[in-house]
């Protein structure tokens, strides 16, 4: 098991939020919630705001919960202004562009044949996740808590079971990093997607990528999204294989009813992303600036 310290200021992080959330109507102090996670005052207020880019208390007053319950009952139609843009919406986690490119269909017959996958494991502000690419870009990314390596290893030779599997941490490291880009750091160039997929599931990873940072769609709203309003339980089933978790933003899709729903990697993930999300959504004064991220699919 690894030590990084990201992965122990992801587990510190979690466990906070979960905190929060469950006590946000007694409005815990900060000194309670530091010590609930085992750490001092000062240093559980420099770890969450250099996380998660707001103090505890701002993050306590914004109620995520509540936040994504009203951006449903906004019922912004966001899918629709990014198609007609042709742009996904603004991006403040990552200063780059994501450009997905789907792989042809006689490709997707061959399951990856001739094509060499590298792999490897790699920290992140969620959690150690696997991340894996070919030479035409990243083409797996997934987390393995609560899953072991060799299981999350699996899930990948499922996606690519013809394909030469080798580890290289070199070789992804450069991808991870411009993945989870650290705040404040310098932007980098576009991030390219290698995406393998049935026409159905293309339509709708292509969809969750036009769903902007910080705002949440339904298994409805995609399915409108992609012409097929009757396939929401089949949008389910492509959400819940999407293979490229977090860049592909199958997180941001949540029950109509409000409730977050199920994630491949654990709901508490599901919900601390989305609480980091929400919580730097851009103010109506401008003072998160947006950047656009755009894709495309070959």
């Amino acid at each position: 098991m690894t030590t990084d310290p990201m992965i122990t200021d992801y587990a510190r992080i979690e466990r906070a939020i979960r905190y929060l959330d469950a006590r946000r109507d007694a409005q815990p102090a900060l000194a309670e919630v530091a010590r609930h996670v085992g750490l001092s005052e000062a240093h559980f207020q420099k770890l969450f705001t250099r996380w998660a880019g707001i103090s505890p208390k701002r993050f306590l007053q914004h109620r995520t919960a509540e936040v994504v319950k009203r951006l449903l009952r906004e019922q912004r139609s966001v899918l629709d202004a990014s198609y007609e843009a042709g742009l996904s919406g603004p991006s403040r986690l990552h200063d780059l562009i994501v450009n997905a490119e789907a792989v042809t269909p006689g490709e997707y017959q061959r399951a990856g044949e001739g094509v060499e996958v590298r792999y490897g494991f790699h920290p992140s502000p969620f959690g150690e996740c696997l991340v894996a690419v070919t030479a035409r870009g990243i083409c797996h990314l997934a987390f393995v808590h609560p899953v072991s390596r060799r299981d999350a290893l699996e899930r990948l030779r499922h996606d690519w079971p013809r394909a030469t599997l080798v580890a290289d941490q070199a070789a992804t490291r450069r991808a991870a990093m411009q993945a989870f880009p650290r705040p404040g750091s310098a932007a980098t160039a576009a991030l390219s997607l290698h995406v393998k997929g049935t026409n159905f599931q293309l339509k709708v990873w292509d969809a969750l990528l036009r769903v902007p940072d910080g705002d949440v769609t339904t298994y409805g709203g995609i399915a409108a999204a992609i012409g097929d309003p009757k396939a929401s339980r089949a949008v389910g089933g492509a959400v819940g294989s999407n293979p490229i978790s977090w860049l592909i933003p199958c997180h941001r899709v949540i029950r109509s009813t409000g409730e977050l729903g199920g994630y491949a990697w654990g709901p508490e993930r599901k919900r601390v992303m989305l609480a980091l999300e929400t919580t730097r959504r851009p103010r109506p004064d401008g003072a998160v600036a947006p950047v656009d991220r755009s894709r495309r699919t070959a």
